[in-house]
């Protein structure tokens, strides 16, 4: 990423600023998501890099290229799911997340590095022994 006197490079991509603190999201794959309090925090004040993402067929809809219908996905088991998911399917492009603190107007926005799958940190509140989508956070953009 760089930045540059009206906007910021992302992927090769100049994206306009509108403000200080908000880009001009024209063309821009964003993933929006509401997190409660805790989890909102702890991604504010540095002190966590990644958010987890129970592996459901909602998710997996949203954030992989799976082609099925979504009554076939909630009809399968998660560990069915997560071998399908493997198999048939690749993650999504987003270029930024922005979090949002519950359904407030307080928000901001991280580079996305990436998702995956995989065992998070039960500390950052991921659920243990359990596999989860991860989205893997870049640096803070707003």
């Amino acid at each position: 990423m760089k930045t540059i006197k009206n906007g910021i490079i992302i992927n090769g991509t100049v994206y306009e600023l509108v403000s200080d603190k908000k880009l001009n999201n024209q063309n821009m794959n964003i993933l929006h998501l509401h997190l409660k309090k805790e989890g909102y925090q702890k991604i504010e004040n540095g002190g966590k890099t990644e958010e987890y993402i129970d592996i459901n067929a909602y998710w997996a809809k949203r954030l992989t290229t799976i082609k099925y219908t979504t009554d076939i996905l909630y009809s399968e088991t998660i560990p069915c799911l997560i071998d399908r998911l493997k198999e048939e399917s690749s993650f999504k492009h987003f270029d930024v997340v922005t979090f949002s603190y519950g359904y407030t107007k307080r928000t901001m926005t991280f580079l996305c590095k990436g998702i995956e799958f995989g065992k998070g940190k039960p500390e950052w509140g991921a659920p243990e022994e359990a596999e989860v989508f991860i989205i893997k956070l870049g640096k803070r953009i707003g």
